[in-house]
């Protein structure tokens, strides 16, 4: 007979009987991780991931009965079926509550160990074939019964020595007599990792699962003995530095009934000189007056001791009353933004400005500047100089994906590592309290649970309020009113509008080829020279090889990229007078690609001369202006309008309105009137990996499908920009001076812009203005004639009317009488 044996089965032997009552059930399946459910038990578990989620919602259709099983790695984010183990528990499900934020908490409880035969992937989740597997009956021996006691006793013992598992829960092992189940319930409620409670799950027989449960417990028992004895040495060293510290305080008090002072008093009576000498207000002093009575009772070695003597340094060290002398000589400060920019005049007349400002009026406070422009056009070099030119110390903050506002603000000094603010702690290392301070990629702040740092942001830079800055470490005000600060931006788009509100914009636009040149001969190149060691006759670069290299080898709206290449021909030039195959080297148009390699970038080929439905329109990007040609077919259909060319929604609805205005006036522009039910559209941008959205387009849409439809070539070296109402209004865009000088790159020579934007062709580089035709237009009309070449385009004909032919009027006749038929 074996160990167990089953009831009310007859007439069969023990394998035969447990055959029969295996089940095979179609189950959801959940995978769990760190956690193991048993038959019988209760189990609470939070379900996060969809597809866990499913099958708890699926488990609704099979009678509230899903399969739990366990994966074997508990970081696997997706376990497949291969993932998990191959004995789980088929449970009922008792109640499921939803998680605000997302997420159940189900409450299961277990009905039978089951083994996994396949699962597969079935709306969203896993479906189980399970085969269940029966709790033995095993046959009470007295080696059976010892052994339960023994289990028993055991987990009493593991009880006492841990924490966590209250002394309730062996109270229930008294009453049990079911040697599986005494398992199970002590394996459910062990504090054990899921790689000891599998093996119990896993064991069918009875006595096997209360042997595996022993050796679990007997090892647990000895750890939690060693660690309570751990415990107990750290509590005897902890009250022996108790003991320690009284015996001090007791010494402390003799040697001042003694009048003999300990070392640690001067520390106290430093930092109390050094708070008398500062010149800052009451509350300032009394605060650090209490910081030092507080040191006084710490002892020498505790950590407390050490965080207020860490706050009282640098409390101290900031420049409470420190200060540079500003240079305010306008002349002398415009000589030092010449030599270290070339062009850039709006943001040097706006630092004149505020200079002659504060000659007039010395305590004016003046704004916060940003400067808002694409990358590489020197916004942060900018800022530099600015310093430079007001005699003001330069102290940069880079905020770019800063998440959490105490990153602006500080710690509070109760945290463990606590620390000032990006903005103290710029300003201390500064070392004056009338610093520049420069804030970095303002646009590229973020925000998440810890806090909105651009909030953290609105006291510092609103001039009315930052006179008493409280960073959360200080807990003191601090004077930021005499800080100059500075923003860069490569967008405004991205800054909250209560910063941006703050702020001045200063835009710093794209530089044409000729400013690119000129910086490039003026700094970029002698700074390349002396960093690799070249002197002026050793290389020598020609204006039009710098124009060449412009042109051919970047494209970039500042000159990183171009400073990237001289420095490339630098270290040419050193490898060959290194190898001595030449003393100097002169650079040319014509030898460039000898140092550079290929041209990079072929210049933009204009259309073809008469090309129909095909126009040159011209787009902003955060790196510069660019040309979009709009592709137009015409095709046979029922008036479908189709756009390709990954485009967003605005230009769409651009689309839409052009077709809606053409409709209108399409005998005037000579297209067929019926052209929206016989035609289909096609507008394309070439370039779909690139994403496009905007309104400017709408003027180029326009022109581009009338050329299509009516058969008019488009005029040669063309561009134009505008937005579209769908009564044919032209209205401002922006970009203007950007989009200009990628006209004169793609060799155009007319542009049609918006008769709006008329006034910022002031703004427009000379050499752009001289080289470009500018037509402002109010309406589609007035572009149409400059755009359209209709020389050779027919007029529709009118289809002649249809002349009704004249009906004579008969009086009515009575209708003859039928002919009777015999029946």
């Amino acid at each position: 007979m074996s160990e167990f044996e089953f009831d009310n089965i007859p007439n069969d032997t023990a394998a035969e009987k447990h055959d029969k009552l295996m089940k095979v059930d179609k189950l959801p399946l959940l995978a769990l991780r760190g956690l193991c459910a048993f038959p019988g038990m209760l189990l609470n578990f939070d379900v996060e991931r969809d597809i866990s989620t499913s099958a708890l919602d699926a488990a609704g259709d099979n009678g509230r009965r899903v399969f739990l099983i366990t994966q074997r790695d508990i970081m696997n984010e997706s376990p497949k079926p291969e993932d998990l183990y191959k004995i789980g528990t088929i449970c009922q499900v008792k109640q499921m509550l939803k998680i605000p934020g997302g997420g159940i908490k189900a409450l299961v409880e277990g009905i039978c160990r089951a083994r996994l035969i396949s699962a597969h992937l079935e709306n969203g989740f896993y479906v189980a074939e399970a085969e269940e597997i029966p709790e033995p009956v095993a046959k009470r021996t007295a080696k059976l019964e010892a052994l339960m006691r023994k289990t028993v006793g055991m987990y009493d013992s593991y009880a006492q020595l841990t924490n966590g598992v209250p002394r309730e829960s062996v109270f229930p092992l008294f009453g049990m007599t079911d040697p599986g189940r005494i398992a199970d319930y002590i394996a459910q409620h062990m504090f054990l990792k899921h790689e000891y409670k599998q093996p119990v799950l896993e064991a069918i027989a009875p006595k096997k699962r209360l042997e595996i449960i022993c050796d679990i417990l007997a090892r647990e028992i000895e750890v939690r003995s060693v660690e309570q004895e751990i415990e107990e040495n750290i509590q005897n060293r902890m009250a022996g530095q108790q003991r320690e510290h009284f015996l001090r305080e007791q010494l402390h008090a003799i040697q001042s009934e003694l009048g003999e002072e300990r070392g640690g008093d001067d520390d106290a009576s430093s930092y109390r000189r050094k708070i008398a000498k500062l010149r800052v207000p009451e509350e300032v002093t009394t605060k650090l007056n209490k910081e030092v009575d507080r040191l006084e009772k710490q002892h020498g070695s505790s950590q407390e001791g050490s965080v207020i003597t860490t706050y009282l340094d640098l409390c101290l060290e900031l420049p409470w009353n420190k200060e540079t002398t500003e240079r305010r000589d306008v002349v002398a400060a415009r000589k030092i933004l010449d030599a270290d920019h070339f062009g850039l005049d709006k943001v040097k007349d706006r630092i004149i400005e505020f200079l002659a400002v504060k000659q007039l009026k010395p305590d004016h406070k003046g704004t916060i500047i940003c400067l808002l422009g694409p990358p590489g056009v020197g916004k942060t070099s900018v800022a530099i100089s600015v310093a430079r030119a007001l005699n003001r110390k330069l102290s940069r903050i880079a905020l770019g994906g800063v998440h959490d506002e105490a990153e602006i603000r500080g710690h509070r000094k109760t945290y463990v590592g606590a620390m000032p603010g990006r903005i103290i702690e710029a300003v201390n290392r500064a070392g004056t309290r009338n610093p520049l301070l420069l804030l970095d990629e303002i646009d590229k702040l973020g925000s998440d649970y810890r806090g909105d740092p651009s909030a953290a942001l609105l006291e510092a830079l609103d001039p009315e309020q930052n006179s008493t800055f409280r960073d959360h470490y200080l807990e003191l005000p601090f004077d930021l009113s005499d800080t100059m600060f500075i923003t860069t931006a490569n967008s405004s788009d991205t800054i909250p509008r209560p910063l941006l509100d703050r702020m001045e914009l200063i835009e710093m636009s794209s530089y044409t080829d000729v400013e690119k040149m000129e910086i490039a001969k003026r700094h970029l190149l002698p700074k390349q020279k002396k960093k690799h060691g070249l002197t002026a006759k050793q290389l020598k670069i020609s204006d039009d090889a710098l124009l060449e290299l412009i042109s051919g080898w970047t494209r970039e709206s500042g000159v990183r990229q171009t400073e990237r290449e001289l420095a490339s021909l630098c270290r040419k030039t050193a490898a060959k007078i290194a190898r001595d195959e030449a003393k100097s080297v002169s650079v040319t148009p014509k030898n460039l690609a000898e140092y550079l390699g290929p041209r990079k970038y072929m210049p933009e080929s204009s259309a073809a001369d008469g090309e129909v439905g095909v126009v040159r329109g011209l787009a902003w990007t955060q790196v510069g202006g660019t040309t979009l040609d709009v592709e137009v077919n015409v095709l046979p259909g029922k008036g479908m309008l189709k756009l390709t060319g990954n485009l967003g929604e605005t230009m769409k609805e651009s689309a839409e309105a052009a077709v809606s205005y053409i409709r209108s006036r399409a005998e005037f522009l000579r297209i067929p009137t019926d052209f929206y039910l016989t035609k289909d559209l096609h507008i394309h941008f070439p370039g779909g990996g690139v994403e496009k959205d905007g309104p400017s387009a709408g003027i180029t849409m326009a022109i581009a499908v009338i050329s299509a439809l009516s058969g008019a070539p488009v005029r040669p070296n063309i561009a134009m920009t505008g937005e579209i109402s769908i009564r044919g209004r032209i209205m401002r865009i922006g970009g203007l001076r950007e989009k200009t000088m990628a006209a004169l790159r793609a060799g155009a020579k007319t542009v049609i812009i918006p008769a709006e934007n008329e006034s910022d062709l002031e703004e427009i580089d000379q050499t752009v203005r001289a080289a470009l035709t500018f037509v402002p237009v109010k309406n589609l009309d007035d572009a149409i004639d400059v755009a359209l070449d209709f020389s050779n385009v027919a007029p529709i004909e009118k289809t002649a009317p249809v002349e009704t032919p004249k009906v004579e009027v008969v009086p009515p006749q009575p209708f003859p009488e039928p002919p009777r038929v015999r029946q």
